[in-house]
């Protein structure tokens, strides 16, 4: 389900999770590609600031990849996906993917990730608490 909306400072409550004013995507059962990315209803989700392992042939020639357990850094974002998630979209990269910052419940998606050591910081700034 994709929300979108314009009312300023007011925010919105879907399954006991507040939703902030402004576009917002609402996923209730996200689908998890790899682990970096979401599908929400067919709207493919990277998510900001982080890059986890590829799987086995997806890392491209001359490309620097993260270092990892790709089947584990999907796991783990299963794990931190059960639920409805809730994701504020920044922009598009270049594969036609939104990039967004996202939320299961209270924590950040991204910086779970990072602090559970199965991403690496990248692609752009993210403040994460701690």
């Amino acid at each position: 389900m994709v929300l979108a909306g314009g009312s300023v400072g007011i925010g919105l409550s879907v399954d006991n999770i507040i939703v902030p004013s402004g576009e917002t995507i609402v996923c209730s059962d996200p689908y998890v590609i790899d682990g970096d990315t979401l599908d929400c209803n067919g709207t493919r989700i990277r998510l900001a600031g982080i890059d986890a392992p590829e799987k086995p042939g997806h890392c491209r020639e001359g490309r620097s990849c993260t270092p990892g357990d790709p089947i584990a850094s999907g796991n783990h974002l299963r794990a931190l996906t059960r639920g409805p998630v809730v994701c504020v979209p920044k922009e598009m990269d270049h594969y036609g993917r939104t990039v967004a910052r996202c939320r299961s419940g209270e924590r950040d998606i991204s910086c779970a990730m990072i602090a559970d050591g199965y991403a690496v910081r990248r692609y752009g700034y993210i403040l994460c608490p701690g």
